[in-house]
């Protein structure tokens, strides 16, 4: 069976402030891949977490406290998707990649949070997609893969259909750092995928077709890293 890890945007998961339709709608969908795919997700923290961390920093906290509001929102998240998944996912979101593992060995679909301060829930899902020997890693966003530059502020940004792990890396290193940062893929998580040659799709997180094919490791709309 394969092995496939989601690292799934918060801006995905809670895109309003009644997600509960597309959560419904995803859970169906992640149960059917379940059956052929044992499923690892990661739950990014969005816009919740960064109205904590906007709030927190002007308010004088620490950037690790920062972080660790920030983690405790991704890991309502998770939640969040554990409860549309019921008895399909482990009900406890495991807090380090142990645990994760161990559950996967019981249940066909693990999702959890953060894990450590000052370390994305991309870079998760890269170091869980490591310990558990993925077959591929998959970031759903809310763009619809890589691109030369931020589509949202450059109209002449071109998606990158294709590229090498070290064009990534190259990509992403110099990207904004501290609590709650937005970037197309974390810089040290896109260090472990070429370090372990774990191939990466990004994809449009809300196109519920799409992101199923990138999931099942087909042919799909998107940046695909290898």
């Amino acid at each position: 069976m394969d092995i496939t890890v989601l690292s799934l945007g918060g801006s995905v998961l809670v895109k309003d402030e009644d997600p509960s339709a597309y959560l419904s709608e995803l859970a169906r969908m992640l149960v059917e891949v379940s059956s052929n795919t044992k499923l690892y997700i990661v739950a990014g923290g969005g816009r919740i977490a960064r109205f904590y961390i906007r709030a927190g920093r002007s308010l004088g906290a620490t950037e690790q406290y920062l972080d660790l509001m920030g983690i405790d929102a991704t890991r309502l998240n998770a939640r969040l998707l554990v409860a549309a998944l019921k008895e399909h996912a482990c009900p406890e979101p495991p807090r380090e990649y142990e645990e994760a593992a161990l559950a996967g060995a019981r249940y066909p679909i693990v999702v959890m949070g953060g894990v450590t301060p000052g370390v994305t829930t991309d870079a998760v899902s890269a170091r869980l997609a490591e310990r558990v020997g993925a077959t591929r890693l998959v970031n759903a966003t809310s763009v619809d893969g890589a691109y030369t530059a931020d589509p949202k502020k450059d109209v002449c940004a071109k998606r990158i259909p294709r590229m090498s792990h070290e064009e990534l890396v190259r990509l992403v290193t110099g990207t904004a750092e501290g609590a709650g940062p937005t970037t197309v893929f974390d810089p040290i998580g896109a260090e472990v995928l070429m370090r372990t040659h774990i191939p990466l799709t990004i994809v449009d997180g809300r196109s519920m077709k799409n992101l199923k094919l990138a999931l099942e490791g087909k042919e799909c709309v998107g940046t695909i890293v290898d």
